[in-house]
C-alpha cells in the first residue's frame, strides 16, 4: 500500500488553494455520496456544496427506509440500496464513488456489479469488507466501538436503532450543539437485514478499483482500530486521516471536502 497519511493540519494547508481554484471547461467526473446507517442524504448538505462549487456533478443517494423514505423495513435488503446507488449512477462513467460508515459494504457490492462505471472507491470511516463478510460480522470484532452498549435490535420489527442516549456519544461527539440537538431529535432506526448480509466480491471485478481510505481518528461507532486493520487487509493505494468523530461531515466539511477533490482529479 501507497501511504498518503495526511492529517487535518496538512490539509488546512491546501484548502486556500484547492477552494480557490476556477471552474474550467473540463468535464469532470461525477461524484456520488452515499450515506450510512442511521442517516439519510442531508448528511452530506455541507459537503455537497463545496464540491459542485468546483463543477462536479454531485449525487448524494438517499437509501430506502432511510430520511423521509418510509418504505417498509420488510422490504429493504442489502441489494435494495445497491440498486439506488445504480439508479443514481445511471449510465455515468467514471464515478467517484465514496461511501460513510455502513455504506462501505453498499459501494463494494456497486463496484462489484458495475465496475465499468467506477474510476475510484472512497471509505470514509467505512467498512471495508472482503468477500463474504457483512457488517455485522465485522462489527463484531470492533471491541472498542461502542455502538454494543447502546445498540437496540428488534427483531419483529426487522430493525436496529442506537439508544437515544448514546447517539451522540457514538457519531457526532464533535458535532456543534444545534447539530446534536437535531440529530437527537431526528435519527430513526434502521432496516436489520442489510446489516447482516454478506456481500459477494471478486477480484476481477470489485478487486480491480482503485480504494481510498479516510480514517477518523476519535471514532466512537467504526473504531480507528478496525479501520487499520480493514485497510491493512486490503489493496487501499491512499490513506487520509482526520481528528474527528464518525461525522466529519458534519463537524469539519471543508476539510472532508478537499480530500474529496483533492481524489477526484
Amino acid at each position: 500500500m501507497k501511504s498518503a497519511f495526511l492529517t487535518a493540519v496538512i490539509l488546512l494547508t491546501g484548502l486556500t488553494s484547492l477552494f480557490s481554484q476556477s471552474k474550467t471547461n473540463k468535464k469532470m467526473e461525477t461524484i456520488v455520496l452515499v450515506h450510512g446507517a442511521w442517516s439519510d442524504a442531508s448528511a452530506w448538505d455541507n459537503t455537497s456544496p463545496l464540491l459542485k462549487a468546483q463543477g462536479y456533478d454531485v449525487i448524494a443517494v438517499n437509501l430506502p427506509g432511510h430520511g423521509k423514505d418510509n418504505t417498509s423495513f420488510a422490504g429493504i435488503t442489502l441489494d435494495s440500496y445497491v440498486e439506488a446507488v445504480k439508479k443514481a449512477i445511471g449510465s455515468r462513467n467514471n464515478v467517484i464513488l465514496v461511501g460513510h460508515s455502513m455504506a462501505g459494504l453498499v459501494i463494494s457490492e456497486v463496484a462489484e456489479q458495475i465496475p465499468g462505471q467506477i474510476k475510484k472507491l472512497i471509505y470514509l470511516a467505512a467498512f471495508l469488507p472482503k468477500n463474504g463478510e457483512s457488517l455485522l460480522s465485522l462489527a463484531q470484532t470492533d471491541a472498542d466501538s461502542h455502538i454494543g452498549k447502546y445498540l437496540q435490535v428488534d427483531k419483529t420489527n426487522g430493525s436496529a436503532a442506537i439508544a437515544k442516549d448514546g447517539f451522540i456519544d457514538v457519531f457526532a461527539a464533535d458535532a456543534s450543539q444545534p447539530v446534536q440537538d437535531y440529530l437527537k431529535a431526528n435519527f430513526k432506526p434502521d432496516p436489520l437485514a442489510p446489516l447482516a448480509t454478506p456481500v459477494v466480491l471478486t477480484d476481477a471485478n470489485f478487486g480491480k478499483i482503485e480504494k481510498v481510505y479516510i480514517h477518523t481518528i476519535n471514532d466512537h461507532a467504526v473504531s480507528y482500530q478496525l479501520q487499520q486493520r480493514m485497510v491493512n487487509g486490503s489493496n487501499v493505494t491512499r490513506v487520509y486521516a482526520l481528528p474527528s468523530s464518525h461525522t466529519p461531515f458534519l463537524s469539519m466539511p471543508a476539510v472532508l471536502a478537499a480530500i474529496l477533490l483533492q481524489e477526484a482529479k
